[in-house]
């Protein structure tokens, strides 16, 4: 089954194909067709997942998959939520895709920390929900969520991962997101418990596999 993933982010993909491996999936980035990225003027991540996967199904003409998430801190009240690509003001235009991408992660990331300055209830998780269509009007979405307990650090830590990786600790591992290798994250991470979840549905309600 060719299944249109409802992104622009490259290294999202490579994670989902990782995670859908084995699976008869065959991910298509939605830029490879020609899709514009949706709007997401939800106040959830599944409201948000499921805008997405209906955008790139109908347009697709096919099967989809939308993946919408985030990191919540309770002492934020569980910003940045949502607006977790897009916590801080949008930054200048310049480089392609992935540089901008990169400079608004770090940007993101220096208002969180600014904002979680004294504060000590440092407790905050990653959050993944995954929405899957057969086509754009299907009545049974199949929706999986995972979420990955994490502690803020207060200052970046390690090269790896995108977004907020570098300043959430993972209490099980001594680390940060950042500093953790990719098979390991692959296994314990917010998305890897949204996947396994969406395989399990995919395989008993759709019949792959």
């Amino acid at each position: 089954m060719k299944l249109v993933l409802a992104s622009h982010n490259a290294k999202k993909l490579i994670e989902l194909q990782a995670l859908l491996s084995g699976l008869p999936v065959q991910l298509l980035p939605q830029p490879a067709l020609q899709i514009a990225e949706a709007e997401e003027p939800h106040g959830t991540f599944v409201e948000n997942a499921l805008a997405k996967a209906r955008h790139a199904a109908a347009l697709a003409q096919g099967p989809a998959i939308a993946d919408d998430s985030g990191l919540c801190v309770d002492a934020l009240g569980g910003e940045p939520g949502v607006a977790s690509a897009h916590y801080a003001p949008a930054v200048a235009e310049g480089g392609d895709r992935e540089q901008r991408r990169a400079r608004q992660d770090a940007a993101n990331t220096a208002l969180l920390l600014q904002r979680m300055a004294g504060v000590t209830d440092r407790h905050a998780r990653f959050v993944s929900t995954l929405v899957a269509l057969r086509h754009a009007r299907d009545p049974e979405p199949l929706i999986a969520s995972g979420r990955w307990e994490l502690e803020l650090l207060h200052a970046p830590r390690g090269n790896g991962g995108f977004g907020y990786d570098p300043v959430v600790l993972v209490p099980s591992h001594g680390c940060s997101v950042a500093e953790l290798g990719a098979a390991a994250k692959n296994e314990i991470s917010h998305r890897a418990l949204a996947a396994a979840r969406m395989r399990v549905l995919m395989q008993e309600v759709w019949r792959l596999g």
